[in-house]
């Protein structure tokens, strides 16, 4: 390096004597033709003077019209030389005057064009989904978060859900368009053993994740990709209309259920109690209006049985049942907490559980060894010491075992931040009603209330105050209390967000209820945006009905529906109609046995349509394939910003 910047800095130095030099030649020219100047004005003034001794006559040139001129005279119509201003770094002259006001404009155009441009980038979550990150240390993405993502591409802040805590979209209002293409059947597996029969799709999309598929969890891509959870200024207006939103749902084209089952249910359950039921005595309304939908386990960092999930991230967790049934108004509430202890391995381990029933009675409630020594108890917080530990002999594998014997089909799990408490008993349960999302007393979604304050505002009493650190049957207690003062009350009694929509004093347009949605293209078309979705016959048809309960779509919507009878029609049809929309959907599906043998042709075929979509893209259009994956394998989702050369 330093070798360099000294012969650089030597020929710099060579361009400037070579200038030094020439610059003092022309100097000399011009005295030699100022002297002979001076000698021809002294002659014309004294033609008696004697004539100076004989000088070689100059030779004489002819112009272009056959003129002679003289030498001298031809010299002094030449232009001056140009000036040499000071070196840059690079040894070329510096820029002055007009040429520098000139670049400088090009530069300032050029900057603004780029800081205009839209611009995507992946957060730590979307990194972690991520085919270039490990597959052991890989998290798959959920089709919530591309919906999400899709989203915010057209309404931007004006979208319900944020795709933040996973990409980053800057200048949304910038794209010309989203182009998004759905193929179903074809998964990840697939595209890892085939990749070099999709040359294109694999080199030119900057962003490729793993994507659990809905069939993993009994759910289909154009219900995940359709529904989004209502707002709070539409649920307050479907309250108002309907009375209930149970009753909205029966009655209304736009309001969906959102029930999701990621948990083995039993065929034969029989029907869950009807809404207009009795409820048990101290219940003012259906507790399980309470439970955190698929949505929010998912926001809340819930252990779901979910493959990709479960060979990786939840290796070794156990469901709390092999079979469950469906809930209903009078399944029994259990409240649990857990303790943990520091281990060897830098860990925190189980080390107590507690569990209380609806009669505050303790259900089950015992201290766990670890399976690595403890090297810190914790006891601040935990409230376990060496003493209590010495002779416990009880391990998590026998925890799980007894909490699969005692709980019922149907138990309703109650806690605060109950996500913890499941992640240390390695267990998974779909009925949940967690304290610190249906209480809270700040008003902002983003900060959670804490159990103790929770217990002093609400049910007017003092826990966790000791100096021996917490107690997990006093935490259980107070959750299961606060559980059923608010069913004693109503739906947002102890919620300062939606309290606020509940009684009208002010309403937060935002925040609403996640356990019943409405179409998300309904949503993306609010803001004089335009919506076209072009898919085979039956497919086409789902769509239909989640923007309008099946009825055929008209341009009052302004949502385009299609229904074309094969893969190659839906993609002639969807590169030729894009263009004149803001957000496109093209769904297809390869059929069975078509992506067998070492050397599928229809990936061949999917790599020329993904080629023909990006090419017929406008620029600033963000463009996503999605591979939805199989009942037994993820799907992949790749991702391009295909932005203008600057």
């Amino acid at each position: 390096m330093t070798g360099e910047s000294s012969k650089r800095r030597l020929r710099i130095e060579n361009k400037k004597k070579k200038m030094a030099a020439l610059l003092d030649i022309v100097k000399l020219n011009e005295y030699d033709r100022a002297q002979k100047s001076k000698q021809k004005e002294q002659e014309t003034q004294s033609p008696d003077s004697p004539m100076p001794e004989t000088e070689p006559s100059a030779k004489r040139l002819k112009s272009a019209k056959g003129e002679c001129i003289n030498r001298d005279e031809s010299l002094m119509d030449e232009p001056p030389p140009p000036k040499i201003g000071e070196l840059g770094p690079s040894g070329k002259p510096k820029l002055e005057g007009d040429e520098l006001i000139a670049l400088k404009k090009v530069l300032r155009e050029k900057t603004t064009r780029i800081k205009n441009q839209p611009n995507f980038k992946l957060r730590e979550l979307g990194v972690n989904a991520s085919l270039t990150t490990n597959i052991n240390d890989r998290v798959p993405m959920f089709l919530s978060d591309l919906q999400h993502l899709i989203m915010y591409s057209q309404i931007g802040v004006h979208s319900p859900y944020s795709p933040a805590r996973w990409c980053a979209l800057d200048k949304y209002n910038r794209l010309t368009n989203t182009n998004l293409l759905v193929i179903e059947n074809v998964s990840l597996y697939d595209f890892l053993n085939h990749e070099s029969l999709l040359p294109f799709l694999s080199s030119t999309f900057d962003h490729k994740l793993e994507m659990i598929t809905p069939a993993s969890y009994k759910s289909d891509i154009v219900k995940d990709l359709s529904m989004v959870p209502l707002t709070g200024s539409q649920m307050k207006k479907f309250i108002n209309s309907f009375g209930t939103l149970e009753e909205a749902v029966l009655q209304s084209d736009e309001l969906f259920d959102t029930v999701k089952n990621f948990f083995p249910m039993e065929e034969d359950v029989s029907e869950s109690i009807c809404l207009d039921s009795k409820l048990p005595a101290s219940d003012k309304f259906p507790r399980t209006q309470l439970l955190l939908s698929g949505w929010q386990m998912v926001e809340e960092n819930f252990p779901l049985p979910i493959q990709g999930l479960v060979e990786r991230k939840y290796a070794g967790y156990r469901l709390t049942k092999d079979k469950y049934k469906d809930v209903t108004p009078f399944s029994p509430m259990f409240a649990i907490d857990c303790e943990m202890c520091k281990t060897s391995t830098g860990e925190l381990e189980l080390t107590r559980v507690s569990v209380v029933d609806e009669n505050l009675k303790v259900f089950y409630d015992t201290l766990v060894k670890p399976d690595n020594e403890i090297v810190d108890y914790l006891t601040k917080w935990s409230g376990i010491n060496k003493k209590m530990m010495r002779n416990v002999t009880t391990k998590l594998k026998n925890v799980q075992e007894e909490l699969k014997k005692l709980l019922p089909q149907d138990a309703i799990l109650v806690g605060q931040s109950l996500a913890n408490d499941l992640h240390a008993l390695k267990m998974m349960h779909p009925y949940i009603i967690d304290t610190s999302v249906v209480y809270n007393l700040t008003g902002d979604r983003s900060r959670k209330t804490k159990l103790q304050t929770l217990a002093r505002e609400l049910l007017k009493e003092k826990i966790q105050t000791g100096h021996q650190g917490h107690c997990s049957t006093e935490d259980s207690l107070a959750c299961m209390k606060l559980v059923q003062l608010r069913l004693t009350k109503h739906l947002y009694y102890g919620d300062a967000v939606m309290n606020n929509v509940y009684s009208e004093l002010r309403a937060y347009p935002d925040m609403g209820t996640s356990h019943y949605a409405t179409s998300m293209l309904r949503q993306c078309v609010k803001v004089d945006k335009r919506v076209n979705v072009i898919a085979l016959d039956d497919i086409g048809q789902r769509y239909k009905f989640y923007v309008n309960k099946g009825e055929e779509v008209t341009d009052v919507t302004n949502v385009t529906c299609i229904q074309e009878k094969s893969n190659k029609e839906v993609i002639k049809r969807f590169c030729d109609s894009m263009i004149n929309f803001s957000l496109n959907i093209a769904h297809i599906r390869i059929a069975d046995g078509q992506l067998e043998g070492t050397n599928p042709k229809i990936l061949k075929n999917i790599d020329m349509w993904v080629k023909e979509i990006y090419e017929r893209s406008s620029m600033s259009s963000l463009v996503i394939v999605l591979f939805g994956g199989q009942k037994h394998g993820n799907g992949t989702c790749f991702i391009k910003l295909k932005r203008e050369l600057v």
